[in-house]
């Protein structure tokens, strides 16, 4: 018996090894050739013309507008590629084919048209097989679409979870960056993907996040990440991995259904929203926040290999945490410290900071393994002195939401320090986002932003929308919140079921910390 398994274990290292080797040749053979982001020198786009003379106005300074409403984080989106007249450069994890993700597709698919060169980095896993306009678009001359570390399987649920199980150490490993770029003058950053659930259109539950628009020489440090993505090998084109005998026959079937997209009676509360908000994408209004302290931190693509930059944005972002004096507010969805990340909050708090965490209640959570590696933390951090909340599932009264969601699920992944430094990205605090994902986000320090998050902070965490976590007299946890004016308090996770507790503490239990 015991020779039967070595065996086995040894033939699945070797076939592992063989898929490994063939996979890196195939790469090898089909990446494309180096692309980097077009110069905006001697422009004459729209976007040249409305963001250039005011960037000139403020050199050395990045403009930074605060995107906490989904629908405006749709528009500014849907209006900057309308107003594309050189360049797109978009990377995401994830990017569906429902309402919204088809919406900004046929803005992509008309900025091509127009002659705009598109360029689309999509993570492989988050597509979640790549549909079948996204395949077309990748043959249209104006559009090149890449994969970010891609199973060579295409079609077929057996052959891609065969190639997933013997890639399984390098698969694992994900772009979660976030990046919409336009015309090398603007830049899209913060935590959403794009799916009706990142813009309120979701029937079931809506994320509530984060994302800044930002000017100036931001958008040139975003576009070196996003070229050093593109060009990185880990990153195949799609019209490679997935050939059409017939391109151009394909882009002409697809082409119609998305410009419907835009006639569709769910579409028009966007549409709205586009031709009212204009003006977030005028960078002289009094909503954007100028600072010359403003860089994108990001880690490189090689982490996606296991090769070097291993915890890279948490050793940019400690040296921020630990030089907090009064106070620290982390919002992160999928809050997993560690026990050396609860001895660092922990050391802070010691020596009077007052360290202040949000993020998912069990009922508001989308994965709630995750809750189940963050539930064992809860009491070491309450006894260190650290204040904890966890967002309620519904939505809040003055939400938009265009399918009747009444539920809501935490997504944002920032922080502020002592209101005045902050970050907003794509990297929650957690083992995945640490040590196996890719990640990116703005870094700044600038008051006034400071204090437009701290605005959204404690409105998610006043007590009609969250859960204060607490420690009775007893050493147990204990839940409070505001229900119709009145105090509620509880003792085990508020609104969930039995089955749904037992998930996630049996899953807590187990050795998957790393992978979480």
């Amino acid at each position: 018996m015991i020779r039967y398994i070595i065996l086995t274990c040894l033939g699945f290292v070797a076939a592992s090894t063989l898929a490994t080797w063939l996979y890196g040749a195939f790469a090898a053979r089909v990446q494309g050739e180096d692309a980097y982001a077009l110069s905006t020198e001697g422009g004459h786009t729209p976007l040249d013309l409305k963001i250039g003379a005011v960037t000139a106005a403020h050199p050395g300074k990045s403009g930074l507008h605060l995107l906490d409403q989904n629908l405006d984080a749709f528009a500014a989106r849907g209006l900057s590629a309308r107003q594309a007249g050189r360049s797109l450069d978009l990377m995401y994890y994830i990017w569906h084919e429902d309402l919204t993700g088809r919406l900004l597709l046929s803005e992509v698919l008309a900025a091509a048209e127009r002659g705009v060169r598109v360029r689309m980095l999509i993570d492989d896993i988050g597509t979640s097989h790549t549909g079948d306009a996204m395949i077309a678009l990748a043959h249209h001359p104006q559009i090149e679409i890449r994969l970010f570390n891609p199973t060579r399987a295409r079609a077929g649920g057996l052959r891609r979870g065969i190639e997933m199980a013997l890639r399984a150490f390098s698969v694992t490993r994900r772009m979660h960056n976030k990046a919409w770029i336009v015309d090398g003058r603007l830049a899209i950053l913060g935590g959403r993907n794009i799916g009706d659930e990142y813009f309120d259109a979701a029937e079931d539950t809506n994320f509530r996040d984060m994302d800044v628009l930002a000017i100036g020489p931001v958008v040139r440090q975003t576009e070196q990440v996003f070229d050093d993505y593109w060009n990185s090998g880990v990153a195949l084109p799609l019209d490679k991995l997935s050939p059409l005998q017939n391109p151009a026959a394909a882009l002409e079937k697809i082409a119609p259904g998305l410009r419907a997209a835009l006639s569709e009676t769910g579409a028009r509360p966007y549409l709205k929203r586009l031709a009212e908000r204009l003006s977030l994408l005028d960078p002289g209004t009094e909503q954007t926040d100028w600072m010359s302290s403003a860089r994108i931190i990001a880690d490189p693509p090689q982490k996606a290999l296991g090769q070097g930059g291993e915890n890279w944005l948490m050793h940019e972002l400690l040296p921020v945490f630990e030089g907090a004096q009064k106070r620290i507010e982390i919002t992160s969805p999928y809050f997993i410290p560690g026990d050396l990340g609860t001895a660092k909050l922990a050391a802070l708090a010691a020596r009077g900071v007052s360290v202040s965490i949000l993020t998912n209640s069990l009922a508001a959570t989308d994965v709630a393994a995750v809750h189940g590696g963050y539930a064992r933390y809860r009491v070491p951090l309450l006894e260190a002195g650290i204040k904890l909340w966890e967002l309620r599932p519904e939505a809040q009264k003055n939400d938009f939401s265009l399918r009747g969601s009444s539920r809501a699920s935490l997504h944002t992944k920032a922080f502020t320090v002592d209101g005045r430094s902050g970050f907003i990205g794509s990297m929650n605090l957690d083992p995945r986002s640490t040590s196996l994902n890719t990640e990116m986000g703005v870094l700044f320090d600038s008051a006034a932003l400071a204090a437009k998050m701290d605005a959204v902070w404690q409105s998610e965490t006043d007590p009609e929308h969250s859960y204060a976590v607490q420690l009775t007299s007893q050493g147990r946890l204990s839940w409070s919140t505001r229900r119709n004016g009145e105090t509620v308090r509880y003792d085990q996770e508020p609104d969930t079921s039995w089955l749904r507790r037992l998930v996630a503490r049996v899953i807590g239990l187990l050795p998957l910390e790393s992978q979480l």
